[in-house]
């Protein structure tokens, strides 16, 4: 290993399994204030409320009482705004026939 590997670190492997049931993991049970979709340019809100959470193999956005996202952990991308209040996910949507969909959830609270 080199020295620079060393100091810094190998990068992590974002497209692996264990990565996305990790991230997956991390955002299990999390308070959601309100999800978007960007539609046609503009970024229409399509939930309020709800949670985020892990069932099985199957990653689940809840919001407005009813189911707004699934997704198989294997396909899931998720990744952080900066701001830390909120998350992007993309991924097949079990939900519209494996329709390729990305959603922005935003948080209910800031995470450090």
């Amino acid at each position: 290993m080199s020295f620079f590997a060393k100091l810094f670190g190998k990068g992590k492997k974002t497209d692996s399994y264990s990565f996305r049931l990790e991230r997956a993991k991390e955002l299990h049970g999390q308070p959601v204030k309100y999800v978007t979709e960007n539609r046609n340019g503009n970024e229409d809100v399509i939930g309020r409320g709800g949670a985020m959470c892990v069932h099985g193999d199957e990653f689940i956005v809840d919001s407005s009482g009813e189911r707004v996202f699934a997704c198989y952990v294997k396909d899931l991308d998720a990744s952080y705004l900066m701001s830390g209040d909120g998350v992007v996910i993309k991924g097949p949507d079990v939900l519209n026939g494996g329709v390729e969909r990305t959603i922005t959830v935003h948080f209910v609270y800031y995470r450090k």
